[in-house]
């Protein structure tokens, strides 16, 4: 019996290690991770040489540009006018002259300056250089420290001017004189010449301040304001947050934290932030001179985006001489757009149109559309009304192309300026007031991914439109100031950048640059696959980028990762031009997966009926297509294993993911939710209620028009691995949003992995290559079944300057 009992435990615990070893996961190692970790950004950006890296126009009508070479950054200035182009300066000497005035070590790979102005006799550069100013001959001889302020960056939030380190961001005006800036919920003015300060407001206090910046998640020290082009006055507002919602954020510090506290109204909030406009006469006589439109507060809201500022330009616009201001009221819900006409120096206000929209009015993307034009005695507005499929759209899913309209100052529509038969209006990029022609960007274009942006061109008194950028690839568009040229950089997902100088009618003056990619190709580097497949409709094309393994092991599968952001206001895509990294999608491939990303329905640049598929059905997120497409994809490429399918996103991604997992239960086995908005109602209300709409009772119990939009009510259906990870300073998307649904799991008794960073915002910054690593664990623990190698070092990449 003994004996017996003893072979029977030994087979059995024979049986268990032969099992455990048969069973034990694949190793993955850290040389493996390693490799991985040589697609990222910081390791493949620098091998793609000869790329324009931005161009900056001149007030002379020349502008310089910086591309690198395998030695560092080349900087060159080109004259349009004379179709030359020559060395901004000596790179090599310009690098041991700021090495001598700086007290550090540049060398030519390391000289990354910006805000380049070159004198009048052409022979010195001002520039900036790690965030000090310097004046140096362009032979590279010599340099100085420099007074003169940065020029305006043109990327830089609305605004935004010239400045010093350390003081206040001031808006600078067309003439360059003058200045203004906000110090103590009022503005200042201040002489460029004399650098004399006059206060201009007065009554501006804690939360009812002038031009503030810093509603809902954005905050900035910047003047929201508009300069008339004569330079004698501004256009703001006096923000109201007086009784406004807050949130509170607590450090984590040790010892007693000091509350933060932000205005930050939530969907359905009886009081939200308002403007009451005004117009500060600065030079005239009586000046400085406030004028309060004779007019309601108006919403915090905007034509083309959640948030005013950012558009503040947009919908509000000057004529020439300064005396009228023509702006956009939005309702608070964005289906409701008053256009208005106010005289700067009474300010009396009309209303002189007005449109309504079923469900959110989309005054086109990018720079907007809506554009004054008083010497024609109108202006050009926005409509997805009545605009018929394109030719050559499939199933009508493109119906309600955005076009553009002239209106009277009566408000009554003249003519239609564009046609649907050539694809959707994006937005107008610039005006030519004196030739009689608007140029804007078209999406959805006959003939070319509907995702690739076009420049195009048409008669504001009507004509044939007429497409000036001929490669069906993606343009990225900068006009010269005074609008006699362009700069057109285009390419694809899978075709390097080029870079060239068209006239105003689209001939081609000059070719700049073109991206050299054989050092990247070198590595193994391949291009992300270009896929399209059919939406929840099975008939309307879905578009988007896959990325397999570089070199598989043929025969095997592999498991599919999905990267989502559903929009609305932008799509999983985001960047349709190429890159030689996709964030961590390239690097995440390497390690045995396929990793795709599908811009469905809901999302921007195709159309009214497309971009509101989902329109007050936050939920939806875009994932029925999302996994309509990778059950098609699978069936195409059979390296991909549907069965192993998992997802992943930040933010508005974040909230699809968890919703994936706890919606999709059977298909998504693995995700990753980072900050997700996952309550539409504790997300901020500009942003909900343009997409979600109105809070509004139903009419059954007590249930509105935002109940079972949220994760936490579905949160107990999960049956996959789900890790949620969070900032605790999160002023975007505020911390509770991702405690809801721990909270909701925790009481289904389900089973998480949560990441805080302490003190993190909505990005995690420095917290970023850990996070990544922790991303990379989880997938290749849970979705690919083997185990990562044991707390890998990511790299964290060099500072840029």
């Amino acid at each position: 019996m003994l004996i017996r009992d003893c072979v029977t435990f030994s087979l059995v615990l024979g049986m268990g290690i032969g099992l455990g070893a048969q069973m034990a996961p694949k190793q993955v190692t850290a040389a493996q991770y390693a490799e991985a970790e040589r697609y990222l950004g910081y390791n493949v950006d620098p091998l793609v040489l000869n790329a324009m890296e931005g161009a900056h126009w001149l007030k002379d009508g020349r502008f310089w540009y910086s591309a690198s070479d395998a030695q560092g950054p080349n900087y060159v200035l080109v004259n349009p006018a004379r179709a030359t182009r020559e060395p901004a300066f000596d790179r090599v000497a310009m690098a041991r002259a700021l090495s001598a005035i700086s007290g550090r070590k540049v060398t030519v790979k390391t000289l990354r300056v910006t805000g380049l102005t070159f004198s009048p006799d052409g022979q010195s550069v001002t520039l900036s250089y790690r965030g000090k100013r310097y004046q140096c001959t362009r032979s590279g001889a010599s340099c100085e420290p420099s007074n003169q302020p940065a020029p305006p960056n043109p990327f830089a939030r609305f605004g935004a001017g010239g400045g010093t380190p350390g003081q206040p961001p001031l808006s600078v005006s067309p003439n360059g004189t003058l200045a203004v800036y906000i110090k103590n919920w009022n503005l200042w003015l201040r002489n460029m010449q004399t650098h004399q300060d006059t206060q201009l407001t007065f009554d501006g206090v804690e939360n009812f301040g002038y031009a503030t910046d810093n509603a809902g998640w954005t905050n900035s020290d910047r003047a929201i304001v508009l300069w008339s082009p004569d330079s004698t006055r501004i256009a703001t507002y006096q923000q109201d947050q007086r009784g406004v919602g807050k949130l509170y954020l607590v450090p984590v510090v040790a010892g007693h934290p000091k509350l933060v506290t932000q205005v930050y109204p939530l969907p359905g909030d009886k009081v939200v932030t308002t403007i009451q406009r005004v117009v500060i006469d600065v030079a005239g006589p009586g000046a400085p001179k406030v004028v309060r439109l004779q007019m309601p507060p108006d919403q915090h809201r905007s034509t083309t985006k959640d948030d005013l500022a950012w558009s503040q330009h947009e919908d509000v616009q000057w004529n020439p001489e300064g005396t009228k201001l023509l702006f956009v009221s939005t309702s608070r819900g964005h289906k409701h757009e008053w256009v208005r006409l106010a005289d700067a120096a009474t300010g009396a206000v009309q209303t002189i149109f007005e449109d309504t929209v079923k469900t959110q009015y989309q005054g086109g993307q990018g720079g907007g559309t809506f554009r004054y034009l008083p010497k024609r005695g109108g202006f050009i507005w926005y409509s997805q009304k009545d605009a018929p499929p394109a030719p050559g759209m499939a199933g009508g899913t493109e119906a309600g192309l955005g076009q553009l309209y002239f209106y009277g100052l009566d408000g009554k529509a003249q003519h239609q300026i564009t046609s649907p038969s050539n694809g959707n209006v994006d937005s107008v990029v610039y005006v030519d007031h004196k030739a009689g022609y608007v140029y804007y960007i078209a999406t959805a274009v006959p003939g070319v991914n509907p995702y690739y942006q076009q420049l195009w061109r048409a008669p504001i008194a009507g004509g044939e439109p007429q497409r000036l950028t001929p490669e069906n690839e993606n343009h990225r568009i900068s006009f010269a100031p005074g609008g006699k040229y362009f700069i057109d950089t285009y390419s694809t997902p899978d075709a390097p950048p080029i870079s060239v100088l068209r006239t105003d009618t689209g001939k081609l003056l000059m070719r700049l640059t073109k991206a050299d990619i054989s050092r990247l190709v070198a590595t193994g580097w391949k291009p992300p696959i270009m896929v399209a497949v059919k939406g929840r409709d099975h008939k309307t094309d879905i578009y988007g980028v896959m990325i397999p393994p570089f070199h598989p092991e043929p025969g095997r599968k592999f498991p599919i990762i999905n990267y989502i952001y559903p929009g609305p206001q932008i799509g999983s895509v985001a960047n349709w031009n190429f890159a030689a990294a996709r964030g961590d999608d390239e690097a995440l491939a390497q390690l045995g997966f396929v990793v795709v990303s599908l811009d469905g329905m809901g999302t921007p640049w195709r159309g009214e009926k497309f971009h509101d598929a989902y329109y007050g059905d936050m939920k939806d997120n875009t994932l029925p297509d999302q996994v309509i497409g990778m059950k098609e994809l699978a069936q195409k490429f059979p390296y991909i294993d549907i069965s192993k399918a998992g997802m992943w996103g930040h933010s508005g991604g974040g909230f699809a993911t968890a919703d994936a997992m706890f919606r999709y239960p059977n298909f998504f086995k693995v995700g990753v939710a980072e900050s997700g908005n996952h309550d539409p109602l504790e997300y901020e209300d500009d942003w909900a209620e343009r997409y979600q709409g109105l809070v509004t009772p139903t009419g059954v119990d007590h249930e509105t028009t935002y109940t079972g939009q949220d994760n936490e009510s579905a949160a107990k259906n999960l049956r996959g691995h789900l890790m949620l990870t969070v900032g605790t300073s999160d002023n975007n998307v505020p911390l509770n949003n991702t405690l809801l649904v721990v909270q909701a799991l925790i009481k289904a008794n389900k089973d998480f992995k949560l990441i805080l960073y302490p003190n993190a915002h909505h990005g995690y910054a420095t917290y970023s290559p850990y996070q990544m690593r922790q991303r990379w664990d989880f997938f290749v623990r849970y979705l690919a079944g083997e185990e990562p190698p044991h707390e890998f070092k990511m790299e964290t990449p060099p500072p840029r300057f």
